[in-house]
């Protein structure tokens, strides 16, 4: 399936619009937005009294292509520099091949949110289904519980899906707040099969028990990334499309390498692998105390989830070494304003989509 095919299949839900950011072209342009005349922006005082004379839009505003002054990003670096100058002790840090687990008490507030996003969920399908005429009933799949996989290169047995025609693979699905607005696009899209994998059991748990939920288009299954000997419930080679968002920055800088060699082995030829991640500078970076920076620019939060902060060189370097062609690798520079909390936030996110070519041969 061609890339504007790829992009059609979610142009009708609203809730996955962040797959647009992939498929749609952005237009670099228009005019620079520098808040207070190019000068550092970290907090509202620069900012505000723009908003306050109207100069930014009321509500909250975000402005997308973010052009960053040299005060700005070295206010940036600095900050970088001051938080991460004291590292978490060696003796106090997890081991990096223990299991991460979320805390109970972020658990309950996911419980609280998905019970929430089950009824807007179905509002969401009314309308993807909606806008495409002659496709409103669900697809005829077989079912998965009746297939068979078998292991081994160059064979085909069944497996969940084996008869779909179009297969996507979301890594790190939580408790389903991609997959089920996803879902509900695909009943447009006959032949299409999505699998979807966590590694917390409770999140599959919660993504098995929404009401969309149906093993004839979807299966979800628990699954650790950084276990390269962990089988998939699907051959290396089939699927047409991996959704890595806001992943790949949770794990150990010196493991991010291996999952990627991974993932693309799962592609088809001509198949894509959509990134999309924390980038150097974000916000989220800025605002870390000091003491909770694991390594260079690597952190553990409060929960002891972590986060990297990568820059466009290293996701290059990282899916190429791969074997995956680039075709698009960008920084996402945004300004958020909250004229009700008054904030100012410096959003940025790094962003690409990596094929696997038709002649694929993975280095290393």
């Amino acid at each position: 399936m061609h890339e504007a095919s790829v992009g059609g299949l979610w142009g009708g839900c609203a809730a996955a619009s962040w797959w647009r950011l992939f498929c749609v072209p952005r237009t670099q342009g228009a005019i620079p937005f520098r808040p207070g005349g190019g000068t550092p922006c970290f907090g509202p005082a620069r900012l505000w009294p723009r908003v306050r004379r109207g100069v930014v839009s009321s509500g909250t505003l975000q402005r997308d292509h973010m052009q960053w002054s040299e005060e700005e990003e070295a206010a940036a670096r600095k900050k970088v520099e001051e938080n991460s100058a004291t590292r978490v002790a060696p003796e106090e840090q997890v081991d990096q091949n223990a299991k991460e687990k979320v805390e109970e008490s972020s658990w309950d507030q996911i419980r609280s949110n998905f019970s929430r996003m089950q009824g807007t969920e179905a509002h969401c399908g009314e309308s993807c289904v909606s806008s495409a005429p002659g496709n409103k009933g669900r697809p005829n799949f077989p079912n998965p519980d009746l297939e068979e996989h078998s292991e081994g290169p160059g064979k085909t047995g069944r497996f969940p899906g084996s008869n779909a025609t179009f297969r996507i693979l979301e890594v790190g699905c939580g408790a389903g707040n991609s997959v089920f607005p996803i879902l509900n696009t695909l009943q447009n899209f006959p032949g299409a099969f999505l699998y979807c994998c966590d590694f917390a059991p409770e999140a599959v748990r919660l993504v098995k028990s929404h009401a969309s939920y149906t093993e004839a288009r979807c299966s979800a299954f628990v699954h650790d990334v950084c276990d390269d000997g962990l089988a998939y419930p699907f051959p290396d080679g089939v699927l047409d499309a991996i959704l890595l968002v806001f992943v790949l920055s949770s794990i150990h800088p010196g493991r991010m390498q291996a999952v990627v060699h991974r993932l693309s082995r799962l592609l088809k030829p001509g198949g894509m692998l959509l990134f999309r991640d924390h980038g150097r500078y974000d916000n989220a970076q800025l605002r870390f105390k000091k003491g909770r920076c694991l390594s260079e620019n690597f952190y553990v939060r409060g929960d002891g989830t972590r986060a990297y902060f990568f820059t466009k060189g290293e996701v290059h370097r990282m899916f190429c070494e791969a074997g995956l062609h680039e075709k698009q690798n960008l920084v996402d520079h945004r300004l958020q304003v909250n004229r009700k909390k008054q904030v100012v936030m410096h959003r940025v996110w790094v962003q690409g989509k990596f094929q696997k070519p038709l002649h694929w041969t993975q280095r290393g």
